[in-house]
């Protein structure tokens, strides 16, 4: 395998600070023990291309030395190819890591992330209730 194909397109990553602020901001909160997880959409983008979905990591110095930080933040570049399917088309995401999960796997990673994503967003296909009138 290519070192390449570990790694995310620029286009699904929130590339700038105001990008990955605004999403902090303005978006829709989950938390976990050890992530915050913040989610807009953005819908359709200028000039008819298709809607991809984005994501930040951030991980500060509370979290760990860097070695720690860009580990926690390999697993969850790593949760994110694995499971694009709960990430919608036009979402940006923004992924805090909080504190650092002592001897992190991706199997750990995964379930408390799709746990906490499923728990407040329902699975894909669900439309999500937040913000909506009842």
């Amino acid at each position: 395998m290519r070192v390449s194909d570990f790694r995310l397109s620029k286009a699904e990553m929130l590339r700038t600070d105001r990008e990955y602020r605004e999403v902090v901001r303005l978006g829709e909160r989950a938390s976990t023990p050890h992530y915050a997880i913040y989610r807009d959409f953005r819908g359709e983008t200028g000039g008819g291309l298709p809607a991809v979905s984005k994501i930040g990591i951030s991980a500060g110095r509370r979290v760990g030395n860097a070695v720690v930080r860009n580990r926690v933040k390999r697993l969850l570049r790593e949760f994110y190819r694995h499971n694009k399917r709960v990430f919608p088309a036009g979402s940006r995401t923004a992924i805090v890591v909080r504190k650092a999960p002592g001897d992190a796997d991706l199997a750990s990673v995964s379930t408390e992330l799709l746990f906490a994503i499923e728990r407040r967003w329902g699975k894909r296909e669900e439309p999500s209730q937040c913000g909506q009138e009842t």
